[in-house]
């Protein structure tokens, strides 16, 4: 096992989860058909095998292997407390800023080890970025600042030319360049929730991630914004692989490719019950469990 620098994450909202119907799950299979015709190299494979993590004694998840393929977008789902956004902590190495954290297992990006003692920490965040549940810009900082903000951390050097280049690619691939074009040098704090978390989403693309991990990136967000979130994942899962916590069904049905159901039963460790393509686990869920929670019996 190895011990990582005893805090328990609090629990998100509880979600309800309501029925998806079929027409929407055949929809959404045909749209992620259509959308990635390639994989890119920048996209990279994520493997978790046999992943266990504990907060102090409390072990928090069981045994959690997992394929999350290139240039794809694979959805965590389940009842708050089962484990998901902790499992994808683990996947670039957050988990470690815990105190008290400790975790068992592989996590492996094209077959290299993230947790390699030889790999910097930095490279693994610059692989494998994250996009958090609450927008988080830097308040004060403008736009253009916000989006490359990541390349001082990575020790990333570019020229005016280039840096200016980046922010319009970055601002167009997260759906806000053509929304603030006009204002980059305003705060980023300034900008509506939705806009915030586009902009969030262009300052993890500015380090040219492999993986981009979302953790229940529209929680906070009105449904106009949620949409216009939704299209940015299905734009980007062409060119980056995409791991979504989302307690919206819809959501899932919506953006994902594949589904992963985790679950933690009579305060045992957080487990995946299920998992595959999307249209097969809410269409034909090979476990009762899964069929329920997909259905609104439980949430």
């Amino acid at each position: 096992m190895t011990t990582l620098p005893d805090f328990t994450p609090p629990d998100g909202p509880l979600a309800v989860a309501t029925a998806v119907p079929a027409t929407a799950v055949a929809a959404a299979a045909a749209a992620a058909a259509n959308a990635a015709p390639g994989v890119p190299s920048r996209a990279g494979t994520l493997e978790a095998l046999a992943v266990s993590a504990w907060f102090g004694s409390r072990k928090v998840l069981e045994q959690v292997s997992l394929t999350m393929p290139a240039g794809r977008v694979t959805a965590l789902i389940g009842p708050s407390g089962c484990g998901k956004s902790t499992f994808l902590r683990t996947l670039n190495r957050m988990h470690e800023l815990i105190p008290g954290a400790s975790l068992a297992g592989e996590v492996l990006l094209d077959g290299t080890d993230v947790y390699d003692p030889a790999r910097r920490l930095t490279d693994a965040r610059r692989d494998i970025g994250m996009v958090f549940q609450k927008p988080n810009p830097f308040p004060a900082m403008s736009i253009y600042d916000n989006v490359l903000a990541g390349l001082k951390l990575t020790g990333t050097r570019a020229g005016r030319a280039e840096k200016d280049q980046l922010v319009e690619e970055c601002l167009t691939k997260a759906g806000l360049w053509r929304e603030v074009a006009d204002r980059l040098r305003q705060p980023g704090g300034a900008l509506s929730g939705g806009q915030q978390q586009r902009l969030c989403i262009a300052r993890s693309l500015a380090i040219r991630p492999r993986v981009l991990l979302m953790d229940e990136p529209c929680s906070a967000l009105d449904p106009t914004s949620t949409r216009r979130i939704e299209q940015t994942i299905r734009e980007l899962a062409h060119e980056v692989t995409i791991v979504i916590v989302t307690h919206n069904m819809q959501q899932a049905a919506r953006v994902s490719d594949s589904c992963a159901f985790f679950l933690a039963e009579h305060g045992t460790p957080g487990a995946i019950v299920e998992h595959g393509p999307t249209a097969a686990m809410f269409g034909h869920p090979a476990d009762p469990r899964t069929a329920d929670y997909v259905n609104g019996r439980f949430g």
